[in-house]
């Protein structure tokens, strides 16, 4: 499985330490200064990258939808972004330290995202798994393109990676996401980080986390995966399109550190005692002590042994190679046992 070099100078791969997104989206409600505020605590949570949506009233719905539901249209405006404000974010990401994208949702939005903005990796919304027209103009860009897969069948992203690989691009990580909003945990299926990965095992797997909560991104990073996203808000009590299952900058940073600590702890599958545990072994670990007072030349029996803390003793498993030992001197009861105690070599 190959991993993936992100325009960021960021490496993404199964198993590696979590990419952590804060998916924006639109909690910004429009606002910039909202905006940078969100970018300053995604950076100061501990997250890699802040991602936005550079949807339009052109590109998301048809005229047939807003001629229908004519409330969308305002509220569509109202919540995105312009381009120039866009950059203005990708350049206040730059200067703070943390990596800025966005999801596109027509090709002079990705042209924008890739030429101006220079983003690390371009986001596919789940919505356009299956839009291979415009997945041929994306990975003809050549750069990471990060797939969710909510709602698709399996031959859908099949296709979908297909389509990516023929235009020469297999810079893919693939993100196992359920689009509901919020989800909640009999219904996101984690196991599919795993089955996707083997499935495709040419590319990492991340996690589209839109359950309430830390848990699952944190149970995600356990099952190896390569990427988290998360949706940020501010404050969670305001209205909002997704406010009612994102999370506030402290649980951010909550996230972001059980990822963190989980992946600290995977370590590896092989069996290997640590030199902290080896030195624990002396205190926890229990020596063979004598049972009672012995007088030199006692031959020793099971019976005049005991086992007790510290380990830094003769080990239990000698026990046998003592039975029948002599005593070479005087011993008293509930003392270690030492080479110098018996006679011969053990």
């Amino acid at each position: 499985m190959a991993d993936i070099l992100l325009r960021d100078g960021k490496i993404i791969g199964s198993y590696k330490k979590p990419y952590i997104i804060a998916e924006v989206n639109s909690s910004h409600n429009g606002n910039i200064d909202v905006a940078k505020d969100m970018i300053t605590k995604a950076k100061d949570a501990g997250c890699d990258c802040v991602k936005f949506q550079s949807w339009s009233t052109d590109s998301l719905y048809s005229k047939d939808y807003y001629d229908s539901n004519p409330i969308a249209k305002r509220i569509i405006s109202k919540f995105s972004l312009p381009e120039t404000e866009l950059l203005e974010l990708s350049k206040y990401c730059n200067e703070i330290g943390i990596s800025f994208s966005s999801t596109p949702y027509s090709r002079g939005e990705v042209d924008f995202l890739v030429n101006e903005c220079n983003v690390p990796y371009i986001k596919i919304a789940s919505q356009d798994v299956n839009n291979y027209p415009y997945l041929e103009y994306i990975a003809s860009k050549n750069v990471p393109i990060i797939l969710s897969t909510g709602m698709a069948e399996l031959d859908e992203i099949k296709k979908a990676i297909d389509t990516i690989e023929k235009q020469g691009n297999r810079k893919i990580i693939l993100l196992h996401c359920i689009s509901i909003y919020p989800a909640e945990p009999e219904t996101i299926n984690l196991n599919n980080i795993i089955g996707l990965r083997e499935i495709f095992r040419d590319y990492p797997v991340g996690f589209s986390d839109h359950s309430l909560g830390t848990e699952m991104a944190v149970a995600a990073t356990a099952l190896g995966a390569c990427a988290v996203e998360k949706h940020l808000t501010l404050d969670k009590s305001k209205m909002g399109m997704d406010n009612n299952m994102a999370i506030e900058p402290e649980e951010m940073a909550v996230l972001v550190h059980g990822c963190h600590s989980v992946f600290s702890a995977m370590g590896n599958k092989e069996r290997v005692v640590s030199v902290e545990e080896y030195e624990q072994r002396k205190k926890m670990r229990r020596s063979i002590v004598f049972a009672r007072n012995l007088p030199a030349g006692h031959k020793l029996s099971i019976n005049d042994m005991d086992f007790k803390r510290p380990g830094t003793g003769l080990a239990p498993e000698l026990t046998d190679s003592l039975i029948g030992r002599v005593l070479s001197r005087d011993v008293e009861a509930d003392r270690l046992i030492s080479q110098d105690d018996i006679s011969g070599t053990l």
